[in-house]
């Protein structure tokens, strides 16, 4: 199985960095094959603008969906950027491992998404949703949270985190095809001790080994 991981974390000792490198030592050791951006140490740029391209389809105006279009027919884009998407168009399951930031995900990853995400190539005309370019192949959450699971729960002060992970379920990952599973999630990882820290890790560790053959969850339902 060809595995991505990316990684949104500026600090690599935090629970993020040990939840990533888990994954991708773990996936290796089983025989998968592991690619792994780590957008802090890339460095990875995450506005998109025409420093994405090659060469400009209308140079005089930028429009951002137009101009990947021409990339992907024209194999246009830089070789940073085409590096990663060539890692998205090729993996059977993709994880990712960020912090729960402001209700959605770190700008880091938003930026990713924004550009790896091309239209034209990964997305465009029937081939989104079940018609997805991703359709048969998995992808999960990996994430931790500054509240407690109760804050996150239905009724909770925070809201149903559920709720708020639907728009990355199903506006990105099942918007090009993906079966979700069940995320991962570490709640409040700053209030817990150096032993609960290590269990999230083992438990973490102990889950990726069946990782193959858990049955995705009906995103629509939350």
């Amino acid at each position: 199985m060809n595995v991505l991981i990316v990684l949104a974390h500026p600090e690599p000792k935090s629970l993020n960095g040990a939840l990533a490198t888990a994954a991708r030592e773990t996936l290796a050791a089983a025989g998968h094959q592991v690619a792994f951006s780590d957008l802090h140490a890339m460095d990875f740029e995450p506005r998109s603008t025409r420093a994405n391209f090659i060469a400009a389809a209308e140079p005089g105006h930028f429009k951002p969906q137009a101009e990947e279009r021409h990339a992907s027919a024209t194999d246009g884009f830089v070789p940073a950027l085409d590096a990663e998407i060539a890692k998205l168009e090729a993996c059977d399951l993709m994880i990712w491992q960020f912090p729960f930031w402001w209700f959605g995900l770190p700008a880091a990853l938003k930026g990713w998404v924004d550009r790896v995400f091309v239209s034209g190539r990964i997305y465009g005309g029937a081939r989104i949703f079940e018609g997805g370019i991703k359709r048969g192949k998995r992808a999960m959450l990996s994430l931790t949270t500054g509240g407690t699971s109760s804050a996150y729960a239905p009724g909770g002060a925070m809201g149903d985190i559920m709720a708020m992970l639907k728009p990355i379920h199903r506006g990105m990952l099942e918007f090009i095809g993906f079966d979700v599973l069940t995320p991962n999630i570490v709640y409040a990882p700053a209030r817990l001790s150096d032993e609960a820290r290590a269990s999230a890790v083992k438990l973490w560790t102990a889950r990726l080994g069946s990782i193959a053959s858990e049955t995705p969850i009906d995103v629509g339902r939350f």
